[in-house]
């Protein structure tokens, strides 16, 4: 059997039919998701754990409390980690992030 993974990214400027990626090898298919938003970010995940997904990373969008939350809505049975980097950084995330061309 597969391995599952996932990579859900978050963003009010994404077409979810649109924007995603799925990559298969012999041994794991990898997906890659697009959400606009907390509510469609639950929905997916509780797709994901149901067709069997056994690892999801969240881009940094939903930090730690909304990561625990997805942890909860798969019982604890999915490995859920969210992608952080270190404070110094922040200023080069909020101008990239924050300037709307970049979008």
């Amino acid at each position: 059997m597969k391995k599952k993974f996932a990579f859900l990214l978050m963003g009010a400027h994404y077409n979810t039919a649109a924007h995603a990626a799925c990559f298969e090898t012999d041994n794991q298919l990898t997906q890659i998701v697009t959400v606009r938003d907390f509510d469609e970010a639950c929905q997916r995940v509780s797709e994901l754990y149901r067709q069997g997904f056994g690892a999801i990373e969240l881009c940094g969008a939903f930090g730690k409390e909304k990561a625990q939350a997805l942890a909860e809505l798969t019982h604890h049975e999915v490995a859920i980690g969210y992608v952080v980097h270190e404070p110094e950084l922040d200023g080069l995330f909020e101008r990239f992030f924050g300037n709307t061309s970049n979008k």
